[in-house]
Parts: structure tokens; sequence; C-alpha cells
């Protein structure tokens, strides 16, 4: 009888170190799919998966693909603004460059589409480089006074250079080429441009989870606490608005040779106040917010048209009952409701 006690202790003591183990792993996966990194991005993946499952028509696609592109340049406008505190309004300038830099040097000099955007998205870049080293050094009202220079300067340039981007009317943009294939119909380019919104969100999201990001909001929260610990603020706003450039540029050259012709209007004053509105509409330093905000101020105006004369007016009425009741933007603040609900 001894003999037998002993492995059923030692089996009893095993299933007992076993299942708080189980249960550990099981609670750890469960905070993994709750997350907004693995959850998050798992959802989107699923949601931009099964949507073309349920369009009717192309028009469906059509919108799908303006919003994924708004998205995307609203998550890297997120970083500058939400995360490192630090106010664009002529964020629209290098999402036209973009644009206008790839069908330039496709168009005119006859580059591969292939070469012509990474080309023109690094040149982008190192403009941002070039102007935010300056520019960065101001604050506050200063700083978006700076960049909505920038923002109509570039408008200038791109309406009064006829011979280059053809003037105010615009210039046609040559199609997408990829591997010998040009890339044409509005599925093909809905599965290019979701990738592009998902590998978008998936970098800036694993960003802000590392020591960038601690660095970001701490400079967001006070520079001078920032500066004492350690964190060199021109370095690390220089970098993010860079980044931010780089990702506006991208989505520019998508649009470009996606709709096949580019005007100055993307580079407008107004281009880049709406997109400033869909990152605080959808709440700032929230990257999902960013993403509900493009697609809700993307898709709002389709079903307003129905109110014909009254349709601006019914869009800024929105706008101001979202803002009184949503004051930190719509994630942020269900976030927050709900956190309150579960306590």
């Amino acid at each position: 009888r001894e003999g037998w006690s002993v492995p059923a202790a030692a089996n009893v003591s095993e299933r007992g170190a076993s299942t708080p183990a189980v249960a550990q792993a099981a609670t750890g996966w469960r905070q993994r799919l709750a997350s907004p990194r693995t959850g998050g991005l798992g959802l989107l993946a699923l949601v931009l998966a099964v949507l073309p499952l349920v369009f009717p028509n192309n028009y469906f696609f059509e919108i799908a693909i303006l919003v994924a592109l708004n998205a995307i340049v609203c998550v890297g406008l997120n970083l500058l603004i939400g995360y490192a505190g630090q106010i664009s309004l002529g964020h629209a300038g290098f999402y036209a460059l973009g644009g206008y830099g790839s069908a330039i040097l496709a168009a005119r000099w006859g580059w591969p589409v292939w070469l012509s955007m990474p080309v023109a998205v690094a040149a982008v870049g190192l403009l941002a480089w070039a102007v935010g080293r300056p520019t960065l050094r101001l604050k506050g009202h200063y700083l978006a006074m700076a960049t909505l220079g920038l923002g109509v300067i570039i408008s200038i340039v791109l309406s009064n250079e006829d011979r280059l981007t053809g003037g105010p009317d615009g210039m046609a943009v040559p199609p997408l080429v990829l591997l010998g294939f040009t890339v044409q119909g509005e599925t093909l380019w809905y599965a290019i441009v979701g990738l592009g919104l998902w590998l978008t969100v998936w970098f800036a999201l694993n960003l802000i989870d590392s020591p960038v990001g601690r660095a970001l909001r701490a400079l967001h929260g006070s520079e001078v606490a920032a500066e004492t610990v350690g964190i060199d603020s021109a370095q690390w706003k220089l970098r993010v608005f860079v980044q931010s450039a780089l990702i506006a540029a991208t989505a520019g050259a998508l649009t470009a040779h996606y709709a096949g012709f580019i005007t100055p209007a993307k580079a407008s004053f107004l281009h880049s106040v709406e997109l400033v509105i869909m990152v605080v509409f959808g709440g700032m330093a929230s990257i999902w917010g960013a993403v509900v905000g493009a697609a809700v101020l993307t898709l709002l105006p389709q079903f307003l048209t129905v109110l014909k004369d009254y349709e601006m007016m019914a869009f800024g009425a929105i706008l101001i009952v979202t803002m009184v009741f949503f004051p930190r933007g719509i994630v942020p603040t269900l976030q927050r409701l709900l956190s309150k609900s579960r306590r």
C-alpha cells in the first residue's frame, strides 16, 4: 500500500502543478488575442479578407480603397500629432509629392514604376529631413504656421510648374507595373492597398510598443522632463516627422498610380485639414483611432449625398456633436467607457 501511495501523491501534485500552468497559459493567450497588436491585427486582416466577399460592385471597392489610403496617411500622421505632440498642417504636401514624384519620373523620364515609387518616397523623406531640422525647433502655433507655409509652397509649386506637373489641370500617371504585369482592376488594387494598410498598422503598433514609442509619449507629455532623462527631443521629433512623411508619400504614390491622374488639389490646405480632422475625430494617440476616423469621415459624405444642398451642413453638425460627446475621439472614449463598465 505504501508503494502505491507515493506515485498517487506524486500524480496529484503533478496535476495540481499543471493546472495553474494551463490556466496561466490560457490567460496569456486570451490577453494576446485581446491586445491591439495581436488581436487587433488579426481582426483587421479578417475584415480586409471578408469585405470583398460582400461587395456587390466595383463602386464599393473604390470606396474601400480610398478608405485604406486615407487610413495609411492618418496612421502616420497620428504618430506625429497624437504621440509626439507635433502639429502639421501641411502633410498633404508630402502626400502629393509622393504621387507627383513617381508620376514625373515614370511619365516624363521613362523610369519603371517599381523604381520611380521608392525613389520618389525617398526624395520626400530627404525633403522632410531638410525641412524638419529647422522647423521642428518651433512649438505650438508657430510650428503649425510653419507647416502650413510648407504645404502652401508645395501646392503653389505644383500648380505653376506646367512643364513637369501639368499645372492646375494635373497630369496623367502611368499604371503600376510589377514583374512585367500591369496592375489594374479594383480587386487587385484592393489587395495591394489592404496589404499596405495592414503593414502600416503593424509598423505603427510595434513602433509605439518599443522604446521609440515611449520616447515619443514622453515628448508629448513634456519636452523638458523628457530631456532630463536623456531623450534628445530634436532628434526624436525629426525622426517621427520623417517617418510620417514617408508613410504619406507612399500613400500618395499608390493613389496616383491607382487613379491614373493627379492634380495639385492633393496638396491643398483643405486636404491637410481633412487629414488632421480624421486623426482627431478617431482619437489622437490611438492607431486604431486613426483607422476608424479615416473610415468614418471617408464614408460619411457618401451617405450624406441624399441631403444634397444640406450635405456640408449635416457633416459639420455631426463633427460638432461627436466632438462634444467624444472629446478624446471615438476610439479612446469608447475604450474608456468600456473599461468603466467592466469595473
